[in-house]
C-alpha cells in the first residue's frame, strides 16, 4: 500500500472514504457500518431487501491495509455466517502487515465493521479487479494517477516483480486531468465498450473527489469491473491534508481519535509535534528542519530515530519534562539526543530546563546526550556538566552523534 506524500495527513475509515467518494458521484460498493452483531444483522436485512441476496461482506474498519490477511474480511452467505463473522471480528485485535509490529505485533482493536453488498455476484468469473491511486509526485511537482490491471494485490510487490504492469499518468497542474488521459487509462486496463466508458467516467469523478477534498492520497484497491460492466470502488483508503481541514469541517469531524497512537494524542494535547517511529534513539529538537537533520545524523551514527519531536521555540523546563515523558513511553528507546539551537530561546534556559526535568522525573536509566548551540551555549554546557546528573553535553552535532554511537555500543 502506498503512503501519503504528506506527513500531516488525517486518515479515514473505508466506509468514510466511500461516503466521500459517493458525494462526488463515484460508484461505490454500498454498505452500512455496525458496532454490534445486532447492528450487523440490521445492515444485512437492508442489503438483502435491496439486492435480493443473502451474500454480504464483513470488513473490519481500522486504519491499516491487508485486513484480509489477518482475518478481518469475510464473506457471509447467510444470516448465521453473518452473526459468526461479525461476532468474531468486532472486538478482535487484528494483525496485518501494516498494523504496529506487523503480523507479529499486538495488532489494532476492531471497534466497527462495514457490512457491504457482495458486488462480485452473480457472475464472479465475469468480474475484473484493478488497482488505482492518486497522490502528489513531489519530484515532478504534480499529481499522478498510478494504476494497474493487478488489482487486489500488494502494489509494491507488483511493481517489484512486474513493473510493466504498473502505469502512471501525470496531471498538469494548470491544465488539469484531460479526457484523453482518462481514455488512455481505460485502454491500458484492457477495457472496451460500456466498461471503457464507465472507467473514463470513474477516473474523472475520482480525480474530482481528490481535488475537492484536498486529499493527499486516494487508493482504491480493488476497483471492480462488475459482470454487467459497471466500474465501482470496492475498497477505499483516503488520507486528507490536515493543513487544509479548516476548509472541510465536515471531513474534519470524521476524525477517529481512537485510531491514533495514544502517545501522539497525548503529545498533541501538550502542543508538541510528535510522530512515533520504529527506532531506538529518542529525539528532542526545536524546529522541524533541525529535527530532520538530527534524525539523519542518528542514522549515520548507526542508530535509528525512535521519533520526530519538535518542542518549538519555548523549550522551558515544563515543556522539556513533558517531552521527556512522551519519549520515555517508548520501551524501544535506548538513548535520547536533545539538539537545541538557541535563537529566540536561550541555551542556558533550555539546559536548566533539562536539569530540572531530570530531577523532577527521578531516576532515568536511558543515556541522555544534550547538544546546545547558539545564544549562551557556553553557559548551557557548564550547567549540564556541573549538574551531577548522567547527562552528557556536546557542542558540535558530530560530537553528539559520536556520543550516541558510543552509548549504543556500550
Amino acid at each position: 500500500m502506498l503512503k501519503s506524500s504528506n506527513s500531516y495527513a488525517m486518515n479515514l475509515h473505508e466506509y468514510q472514504g466511500k461516503e466521500l467518494l459517493k458525494k462526488f458521484g463515484v460508484a461505490i460498493q454500498d454498505g452500512f457500518v455496525a458496532t454490534t452483531v445486532e447492528e450487523a444483522v440490521e445492515a444485512w436485512n437492508k442489503i438483502r431487501e435491496t439486492t435480493g441476496t443473502d451474500f454480504v461482506v464483513v470488513k473490519a474498519q481500522i486504519h491499516a491495509g491487508g485486513r484480509g490477511k489477518g482475518g478481518g474480511v469475510k464473506i457471509a452467505k447467510n444470516l448465521d455466517q453473518l452473526k459468526e463473522h461479525a461476532g468474531n471480528i468486532i472486538g478482535m485485535m487484528l494483525k496485518t502487515p501494516q498494523t504496529p509490529g506487523g503480523m507479529d505485533g499486538e495488532g489494532k482493536l476492531v471497534r466497527k465493521v462495514l457490512i457491504a453488498e457482495d458486488s462480485y455476484r452473480p457472475d464472479f468469473d465475469a468480474c475484473s479487479e484493478f488497482y488505482m491511486s492518486i497522490l502528489m509526485d513531489r519530484e515532478k511537482k504534480c499529481n499522478v494517477i498510478i494504476y494497474s490491471t493487478e488489482g487486489g494485490m500488494d502494489i509494491e510487490k507488483v511493481a517489484a516483480e512486474t513493473p510493466d504492469l504498473v502505469h502512471s499518468e501525470w496531471i498538469d497542474a494548470e491544465l488539469g486531468l484531460q479526457a484523453f488521459q482518462c481514455r488512455k487509462i481505460a485502454f491500458n486496463l484492457g477495457l472496451s465498450g460500456s466498461a471503457f466508458k464507465n472507467m473514463v467516467k470513474f477516473v474523472q469523478q475520482l480525480y474530482a473527489a481528490f481535488l475537492g477534498s484536498d486529499a493527499s492520497l486516494f487508493e482504491i484497491n480493488p476497483v471492480l469491473k462488475t459482470a454487467d460492466d459497471r466500474i465501482i470502488a470496492v475498497d477505499s483508503k483516503v488520507s486528507l491534508d490536515e493543513n487544509a481541514l479548516f476548509r472541510h469541517p465536515d471531513l474534519e469531524a470524521m476524525h477517529d481519535s481512537l485510531e491514533d497512537d495514544p502517545t501522539e494524542v497525548e503529545a498533541k494535547s501538550y502542543d508538541l509535534n510528535y510522530v512515533k517511529l520504529d527506532g531506538n534513539v529518542g529525539c528532542m529538537v526545536n524546529g522541524a528542519g533541525l529535527a530532520m537533520a538530527t534524525m539523519d545524523i542518528i542514522k549515520l551514527s548507526g542508530g535509528e530515530p525512535a521519533n520526530f519531536l519538535d518542542v518549538g521555540g519555548t523549550a522551558d523546563a515544563q515543556r522539556v519534562e513533558k517531552a521527556f515523558r512522551i519519549i520515555l513511553k517508548d520501551p524501544a528507546v535506548k538513548a535520547i539526543l536533545i539538539n537545541i539551537f538557541g535563537g529566540i530561546v536561550r541555551c542556558d534556559r533550555v539546559a536548566q530546563g533539562v536539569v530540572d526535568a531530570y530531577k523532577n522525573m527521578g531516576n532515568i536509566n536511558v543515556p541522555i546526550i544534550v547538544r546546545l548551540q547558539g545564544t549562551n551555549a557556553d553557559l548551557a554546557k557548564k550547567i549540564i556538566d556541573e549538574s551531577g546528573l548522567k547527562v552528557q553535553s556536546a557542542i558540535l552535532l558530530q560530537e553528539a552523534a559520536d556520543k550516541v554511537k558510543e552509548v549504543l555500543s556500550a
